[in-house]
């Protein structure tokens, strides 16, 4: 299948990266390569460090940005290891970094990867297909309190706890392997007027909940957040784009606590933390795609892009 994802809030990213035709930027989630040719048409002496987990992505925006392999670097590996990518390639800081969280366009529409709950395939969501954890494992072996968790907490699914049983039961009798067995065991547990009266798929929570834990999603962006601060030259830009409330969530709070002196109580006349402000907030309210964006690729509806400027 060919890799194809359509960018989502494009413009507006490259725009707020502020492009230096001689300096260094990372694209942690190269995905189909959109965001990184067109920062990379912007050098000239300057460079471009590309990093995905996924090897089909990497494949397929090499040929997409063969045009300007001398100015890429290509790096295989999950972006929670950003410090000791650039570490490895002896850079001390950047000049701006993009992050465009979740999974791509060609990861759900790719039946054989799992990702999907519209079409029939092994229950595997890795978005590194290396790693070892897939949701089949933890549909077959997490605890029923543990699934019960997972759903509510990463899918804010209401029926958590009722899924979560039923998915215990079934996998008693046989093991669930595929996503429709999955999906079957959601449409028995949650009742038909909730089926009906759902907006989207009524097993969509479960499965975003699912890829979420098998990929960490949200521990890795809670992580890598400050230490791409960090690494980020004064004037440099952080843009990330998320896709659903929790994952905006983690990065306006880290955004805000970046963006905060010191934090000690106020009955201490003096600073005892230390703690100096390392950004300027750009984007005060998120930027959100356009009518017309959204008219023309329906997945980017719930985007977010927030941005902010090293000190």
């Amino acid at each position: 299948m060919e890799f194809k994802h359509i960018p989502v809030l494009l413009n507006e990213t490259i725009e707020n990266l502020q492009i230096d035709k001689d300096k260094i930027y990372v694209d942690c989630t190269l995905g189909g390569g959109n965001h990184s040719l067109e920062i990379v048409k912007k050098l000239d002496k300057g460079r471009l460090i590309c990093i995905d987990q996924d090897l089909d992505a990497i494949e397929a925006a090499k040929k997409k940005l063969k045009d300007h392999i001398d100015k890429i670097i290509f790096i295989k590996s999950n972006f929670k290891y950003f410090e000791e990518i650039l570490d490895e390639l002896k850079i001390d800081k950047v000049d701006g970094v993009l992050m465009d969280i979740g999974v791509s366009s060609y990861q759900i529409d790719e039946a054989s990867r799992g990702f999907s709950y519209m079409e029939d395939a092994p229950l595997d969501m890795r978005m590194d297909k290396n790693q070892d954890l897939t949701a089949q494992f933890i549909v077959n072996n997490y605890s029923q309190e543990d699934l019960a968790n997972i759903f509510f907490k990463y899918g804010e699914e209401k029926w958590s706890k009722r899924i979560a049983e039923f998915i215990v039961e079934s996998r008693k009798e046989k093991k669930i392997e595929t996503t429709f067995d999955l999906v079957k065991i959601i449409d028995r547990a949650v009742s038909a007027e909730v089926r009906r009266n759902t907006k989207g798929h009524y097993a969509k929570r479960v499965f975003q909940a699912l890829r979420i834990e098998v990929n960490d999603e949200l521990g890795v962006l809670e992580y890598v957040l400050p230490k791409i601060v960090k690494r980020l030259n004064p004037g440099g830009r952080l843009c990330v784009i998320t896709f659903h409330s929790l994952e905006d969530r983690i990065v306006k709070d880290i955004f805000k606590d970046l963006n905060t002196d010191c934090i000690c109580p106020p009955e201490i006349p003096v600073c005892v933390c230390n703690k100096k402000r390392e950004v300027k907030i750009i984007t005060r309210k998120p930027i959100v795609p356009t009518e017309s964006e959204i008219e023309t690729n329906s997945r980017s509806k719930s985007s977010k892009l927030r941005v902010v400027e090293k000190i």
